[in-house]
């Protein structure tokens, strides 16, 4: 049951309150001490140290052992260093379970999310983002995004990262919500003293994608080692990388698409073929002009005779060869340009022997850099008494319309560019210590606050536009004597505006008045006047700011003084926690501005219309685990345990919630141990989700009615699709979605927050062993099999899935046909209405097995070995993308491989140090499963996959003798492995081979 009563929040918030005072006065363990943090490769070291409370990621429980029952996959600061890698992102995004993250390859250009060039996100298991609970030293971050609840990694400091812990499963009763796929928590350095420093250069083999890395860390302890202050610097510069900069990105290079020789189909011809020199059909950066109702461009812009290239039917509007536009000058930026400057403070002091006040503070400045794709016209009307159409063309006639349509691709109205400015600021304040003997305490509050800005220059504002491309003869108009004056029609006649009917803007002026408008010439590439685009043209700028508030409280500790069990004293965690997050979207004014309010658009071209979002929410929480400790030291009983957590919080939006998990291990013998957990997790709608108002958007669709689609659905769809576009008075069988001159743009739609959301429910079991033979001694094994089913998930289904599920369901009598609208002319899409909605169920399923063996042969003369193996196997990755719809099962798929894996082996003598790193990405297919099901000559069979592939890394480093100074080379990408053919960043980054060199400096005292 959802209750939203203030009285009853606070009472349970009083309740955890006084459970915790309840824990605070039970008899402890131990004297509270610095606990150290240990991951499955020093277990054993661990262990031996009896006295040490140890914090490992997915429990608040101190103890002595290292080992738990839930799997950890660590990466370490040295692994950080020996990927020669500076983006952190980059580096964890290598690891099965982060594999489909978002990292500076593909955060730029074509693939960013809007407003969010730049930014780096994980996506635990495939599932999102927001569904990844990010942590730093176990306590939230203040996200990244407007409205959402995902960190931006780049403003984690990696010089300060001590390692990096990934876990899978729900820990929504140990954090809290968000973490329905698992948890990456961020452990960074503390009580530092002494100088670190480290900088590193490195380019590509291409000779661009430079990257510059600092970091320098100084700390020292004071007042007889009570305290201890640290204050550290971090920069990154990452340099901009476009589309066209690879071999991909030029016009010759090769892409799939609809075989011209295989229409209609023949089942024994491939549907799709590489073919290149590919261009939107009709259309050039100077111009393609249209005379009459054969649709087809004869002239360019300047007058000369157009050449077409070669049609592609059913392709998307695209041609080969030609003056045409190529489609890859549409692809924006590979990589964005980046500046990061991050301060970090922190400061720790012994008030008592039992009482630590700790205290951290950071400001990251990040810049990012972006182009964007340029605007552009189809089908644009000109009237024949425009004194600029060439001598030429006029002498062809231009009677069909009474005058002439264009398409144009923009690129001479200056870039578009994106420019971010991102300012982050976090506070951290606590104490923490012991509570008598057997408990522990900690008591925080974190404040984090995201400002960003983001310009995007070079806007087209479209009733200045085609005001400014309707131009005449101003003695022409006014006496029928041509004088060579030129000025728009709406200045000489300020009644006038282009007529709707002729598919222009068709709206009276909305941000200037007659008299202001400067004439636009549009004929040849470098035609318009520097005049006219200041006139037509603006930037935008958007703000956003995000805050947290978190204030958390818990005590850990033990009953050994009431009793013990046969495995030792019952361990317990209690706490209470309040979190309040906020959003607030100010968008620039002239972006607020509305032309058509239902139809989600603005007055700015190629931007959707945007409105105000602003929203909050809060949460009160309470939870707690206990650990059993059933049987240990026993024969076949080494160790037994479970452990019980819990947490019921309630929202200030969905109301009451509940989460739960149990967890267990068993050890044997002491070389073996299994290890298994289930957990119910949740996670509650981001502000985004919820409050968003009706605003614009843009997307991208393939007609599912289209004669190439209509046997790759359901058995409803070409019944569906028949009574769909006849019942608009549209001959079906002629019906040709690839033949609407946008069918190569996006569309424009509305999106819309849903204020009905209700929270998301996961179930996750997972199961495995981990293998420490006493016999080879530093050799750790494990394998853990997991399973997570997500239901009632918050999605919003994309243009073309609605469209699709309109169609593939029983009747078109559903949500989805309603949220689309089609022309009556034409029966192509021309609106629709995405909203986020609980959807039936995404599950994910798979294994991860690592390899960790450290070992000094003999007598130690050949030097020191470390031998770390990761693989990843994806067993299932299904999803319902709305109610209604059909199941998609995207195992295997782009950006979801079968098999994932990492090899890294290190080996030290001396002063010496080299590495080799390995990574494999398993074949993936080209095309969705359910495609070649339907199709199964979509491609010649050695295209409907991507192969595998390896890439390989090396590294040396080479110290002084003290060990202070060590300088460091190697390459990235060795044998310079690039994407499959036709793409751009699968199975590998664009990035290619890189080299980087750098040094590190480490002293353990400032020497006074």
């Amino acid at each position: 049951m959802t209750m939203h009563s203030k009285g009853l929040r606070r009472v349970r918030f009083i309740i955890g309150a006084g459970t915790l005072a309840l824990a605070a006065g039970m008899p402890s363990l131990a004297q509270a001490q610095d606990a150290d943090v240990v991951t499955e490769d020093n277990a054993d070291d661990a262990a031996d140290d009896a006295g040490q409370a140890i914090v490992v990621t997915g429990t608040r429980i101190q103890r002595p052992e290292a080992a738990t029952a839930t799997p950890v996959v660590a990466i370490t600061a040295e692994n950080i260093v020996q990927s020669g890698i500076t983006n952190v992102t980059e580096l964890l995004a290598q690891n099965p379970a982060l594999f489909g993250s978002e990292t500076n390859f593909n955060a730029a250009g074509s693939q960013a999310r809007t407003g969010a060039a730049g930014v780096n996100l994980l996506n635990l298991r495939n599932l999102g983002s927001n569904r990844t609970l990010v942590l730093v030293n176990g306590r939230r971050h203040v996200a990244g995004v407007s409205g959402e609840a995902a960190v931006d990694i780049n403003t984690i400091p990696t010089g300060l990262i001590e390692r990096v812990d990934v876990l899978t499963g729900g820990v929504s009763s140990v954090y809290g919500a968000d973490g329905v796929s698992g948890v990456v928590n961020f452990i960074m350095r503390r009580d530092f003293e002494g100088i670190d420093i480290r900088a590193q250069n490195g380019i590509s083999d291409f000779g661009d994608a430079p990257s510059n890395f600092v970091s320098a860390t100084i700390g020292k302890n004071f007042a007889d080692d009570r305290g201890n202050i640290a204050l550290s610097y971090e920069f990154r510069r990452d340099g901009r990388v476009g589309f066209g900069d690879r071999p991909f990105g030029r016009p010759s290079a090769e892409r799939l698409v609809r075989n011209p020789n295989d229409i209609p189909d023949d089942p024994n011809v491939p549907d799709n073929i590489f073919l290149d020199f590919l261009g939107y059909s009709d259309s050039s950066p100077g111009g393609a002009l249209i005379i009459d109702d054969s649709f087809a461009a004869v002239f360019n812009g300047n007058g000369t005779v157009f050449d077409p290239g070669t049609f592609l039917p059913q392709s998307g509007f695209l041609a080969r060869g030609g003056d045409n536009t190529s489609i890859n000058d549409y692809q924006g930026d590979l990589q964005a340009g980046t500046k990061h400057h991050s301060f970090n403070a922190f400061l720790s002091f012994d008030l008592t022997p039992d009482v630590r006040l700790f205290a951290e503070g950071k400001y990251v400045k990040t810049k990012n850099f972006t182009i964007a794709q340029p605007s552009f016209d189809f089908s644009t009307f000109i009237s024949e008494d425009n004194p600029f159409i060439p001598d030429s063309v006029r002498a062809a006639g231009l009677g069909t319309f009474g005058g002439l349509l264009f398409n144009r691709d923009n690129f001479d109205f200056g870039t578009r560019n994106e420019n971010f400015e991102r300012d982050l600021y976090r506070t951290v304040i606590g104490a923490d210590g012991s509570l008598g003997e057997r408990a522990k305490f900690e008591v925080s509050y974190v404040y984090g606050r995201n400002d960003t800005s983001y310009v995007s220059t070079n806007q087209r504002i479209e009733d200045r536009y085609f005001a400014a491309l309707d131009v005449v003869d101003v003695g022409q108009f006014r006496t029928g004597t041509p004088n060579g004056v030129f000025d728009c029609r709406v200045n000489v006649d300020g009644g006038a505006i282009v007529d709707a009917g002729t598919g222009n803007y068709g709206q009276a002026p909305q941000t200037f008045t007659p008299g202001q408008c400067v004439p636009l010439n549009i004929f040849g590439e470098g035609a318009p006047s520097q005049a006219a685009l200041d006139f037509i043209l603006t930037d935008t700028r958007n703000d956003y700011r995000i805050e947290q508030h978190v204030a958390n409280a818990f005590v850990t500790g033990d009953f050994g003084g009431l009793f013990t069990l046969p495995g030792g004293a019952v361990n317990y965690a209690f706490g209470a926690e309040y979190r309040k997050e906020s959003s607030n979207f100010r968008p620039d004014p002239i972006s607020t501005q509305v032309t058509d309010f239902d139809a989600g658009t603005g007055v700015l071209a190629d931007l959707a219309l945007l409105a105000n979002e602003r929203g909050s929410f809060d949460v009160w929480e309470a939870f707690g685990e206990i650990n059993v400790p059933l049987l240990s030291d026993r024969p076949f009983f080494e160790v037994l345990e479970f452990t019980v957590a819990g947490r019921i919080s309630d929202y200030s939006t969905v109301g009451t919630t509940e989460a739960w998990s149990v967890n267990g291990q068993w050890a044997p013998i002491r070389d073996v141990r299994f290890r298994g957990g289930y957990s119910e997790s949740v996670r509650a709608p981001n502000i985004t989700e919820l409050f968003a108002p009706r605003s614009g958007t843009f997307s991208f669709i393939s007609d599912p009615c289209g004669p190439e689609n209509l046997n790759q659905g359901t058995e409803f769809r070409a019944a569906n699709c028949r009574a769909l576009i006849e019942g608009l008075g549209v001959d079906f069988d002629s019906f040709d979605p690839a033949s609407d001159i946008n069918a190569s743009a996006s569309r424009e739609g509305v999106f819309s927050g849903n204020r009905n959301l209700t929270e998301e429910k996961a179930t996750t079991w997972t199961a495995g062993v981990v293998l420490q033979p006493s016999f080879v001694r530093g050799l750790t094994i494990t394998a853990d099999w997991y399973d997570i089913r997500l239901t009632d998930a918050v999605r919003t289904a994309s243009l073309n899935e609605t469209a699709q599920f309109c169609v593939d369901s029983a009747s078109l009598d559903n949500v989805f046909c309603d949220a689309i609208t089609r022309s009556a002319d034409t029966g192509f899409v021309s609106n629709y209405l995405l909203t986020p909605e609980n959807v039936a169920f995404i599950e994910t399923a798979g294994a991860d097995v690592t390899v960790n063996y450290a070992f000094t042969p003999g007598d130690g003369g050949l030097g020191r070995f470390n031998l770390r193996g990761t693989v990843g196997y994806l067993d299932k990755l299904r999803v319902l993308p709305a109610n209604g719809g059909i199941v998609d099962n995207d195992q295997g798929e782009v950006g979801a491989p079968e098999w994932v894996g990492t090899a890294d082996i290190t080996w030290t003598l001396g002063n010496v140090t080299l590495n080799y790193g390995l990574q494999y990405v398993g074949e993936q297919l080209r095309f969705e499963r359910d495609q070649i099901a339907g199709d199964p000559d979509i491609a010649a069979p050695e295209f409907l996959t991507i192969g595998d592939r390896f890439t390989h890394d090396l590294r040396a480093e080479f110290r002084t003798d003290n060990e202070v100074a060590a300088f460091f080379v190697g390459v990235n990408n060795v044998t310079n492995e690039l994407p499959a053919r036709g793409l751009s960043n699968a199975p590998v980054s664009w990035l290619g081979r890189y080299f980087f060199a750098g040094f590190r400096v480490n002293t353990d005292s400032l020497g006074f």
